[in-house]
């Protein structure tokens, strides 16, 4: 493994089989690898296969082939090193909805090793700073989407993972709190924090990745800086005009923003 990288991912694959008996072949031996301490974009239509290569990544769902190599380690060999290395926010809710906003926090950070101290320290952090201390007492299944999807972010941050793996973690969220998700994520990237991002806000990548794989069909189509994917756009697809990641996603899947919703 290369030492400036902290992920490599090598002919990955992952084949489902329905109740009807079709397959799908939901990723189909992507290979990529993650730089140490940089936001990585890996963006896609839905059904591209984001999702369940995450799953992969973060040792929620069993591979059917190739290999995940985490900070050196093998993901599909040593599950349990790598899920102490990593952070997660899911598309779905999955937050204990019996317990309170402060006890996700609590015991989600006991979990993994902090002392009772480190952890209230962190939880009063985090819950000011996503707007969410004055309901940091009630229970998690009386809270909106939103507030859900700010506590589940603030949950993941909590430990300072090496690599925190973001599944569209801004849906749901209005522009403030987009707006300081992305500055506690670029202060927690400073602290050399490696962000794995999946969206469907173009201009996050744009702003803030450093490297981007474009997935369609469980196949990375392209990857490589924005500047180097939006090269691959023919002048006159974009009628001269430069052309943005949205002209890439558009030129790479055949499908626009409406699409993707």
């Amino acid at each position: 493994m290369n030492n400036n990288n902290i992920l490599e991912v090598q002919d990955l694959r992952k084949t489902f089989h329905t109740k009807s008996g079709h397959t799908v072949k939901a990723v189909q031996g992507i290979s990529f690898s993650v730089a140490r301490g940089e936001i990585f974009g890996f963006l896609g239509p839905n059904g591209a296969g984001k999702s369940t290569s995450i799953a992969m990544l973060t040792t929620q769902l069993p591979a059917d082939g190739g290999t995940i190599l985490l900070d050196g380690t093998s993901v599909l060999d040593d599950p349990v090193t790598a899920r102490g290395k990593i952070g997660v926010v899911a598309q779905h809710n999955n937050l204990d909805r019996s317990l309170t906003a402060r006890e996700n926090l609590l015991y989600h950070a006991r979990y993994f090793g902090m002392d009772k101290r480190e952890a209230r320290l962190k939880a009063d952090e985090y819950l000011e700073k996503f707007g969410l201390a004055d309901r940091q007492d009630d229970y998690v299944k009386t809270f909106s989407g939103g507030m859900a999807q700010r506590l589940k972010i603030a949950r993941a941050m909590m430990h300072t993972p090496d690599i925190l793996f973001l599944d569209e973690p801004t849906t749901g969220l209005d522009p403030n709190y987009r707006e300081i998700l992305w500055e506690n994520m670029l202060e927690l990237n400073k602290q050399g924090t490696t962000i794995f991002l999946t969206t469907h806000y173009m201009e996050e990548p744009e702003r803030f990745c450093q490297h981007i794989a474009i997935v369609d069909h469980g196949i990375i189509q392209a990857q490589g800086t924005a500047a180097e994917l939006e090269a691959l756009v023919p002048a006159e697809a974009v009628h001269g005009r430069k052309a943005t990641l949205d002209d890439v996603f558009v030129y790479l899947t055949g499908r626009n923003m409406n699409e993707r919703q």
